[in-house]
């Protein structure tokens, strides 16, 4: 009974909203599209599996990791806050700040399950929100998204037909501005724990 020990509908429903933008799969499906036309095609399964255990596995260890390398958990929200703005300001402006090599077999891995999915941002949002919230409502938040990143993944052709070009464009500004204002309140909350 102590592993559901913590369990909240609202700590849930944050979590899985906060998680949800910052992955940002709907978003991703104009790069999803261009994979499966590099790649010829996508593991669903694979892709979505190897995301979850990625996730979990830096939720469960991720402080130790840290530790190992003398970071602290505030050191390196931080820093991820950082990335999350050039992920916002990609996604709000249209411009490309990071640059990855798209092609092979290996494609459902990398870069789909890491890191466009699983990626630093991710990681960065799992350590922060696990200094708030019990763990048992973020790996509830993390299998939720794992579900939701395997339907887009079989739907994103779809998906694509549904909302078009000008939807997908208005869906990327959208979750753009508020994964600029998770990146604000990330940074705001652990600059301050750094200098105290």
């Amino acid at each position: 009974m102590t592993f559901f020990e913590g369990f909240s509908w609202v700590e849930l429903f944050k979590a899985t909203t906060v998680l949800f933008a910052v992955i940002d799969i709907v978003g991703s499906v104009p790069i999803i599209i261009k994979l499966k036309e590099t790649a010829g095609s996508l593991h669903e399964l694979r892709t979505s599996s190897v995301s979850f255990l990625i996730m979990i596995g830096f939720l469960l260890v991720g402080d130790s990791i840290l530790k190992l390398f003398g970071v602290t958990v505030e050191s390196f929200a931080v820093a991820g806050s950082i990335i999350l703005f050039a992920m916002a300001f990609e996604m709000i402006l249209g411009v490309r700040l990071f640059r990855d090599e798209v092609t092979g077999k290996t494609a459902s891995i990398v870069p789909l399950a890491f890191p466009i999915i699983a990626g630093a941002g991710t990681m960065t949002t799992l350590v922060s929100l696990k200094a708030e919230y019990a763990t048992i409502n973020l790996i509830a938040a993390i299998l939720i998204n794992v579900i939701i990143v395997y339907a887009v993944l079989k739907l994103t052709e779809k998906i694509e037909q549904l909302l078009g070009e000008g939807g997908i464009a208005i869906l990327k500004k959208v979750f753009g501005i508020i994964l600029l204002a998770i990146a604000i309140k990330l940074f705001t909350t652990n600059i301050q724990a750094l200098f105290e």
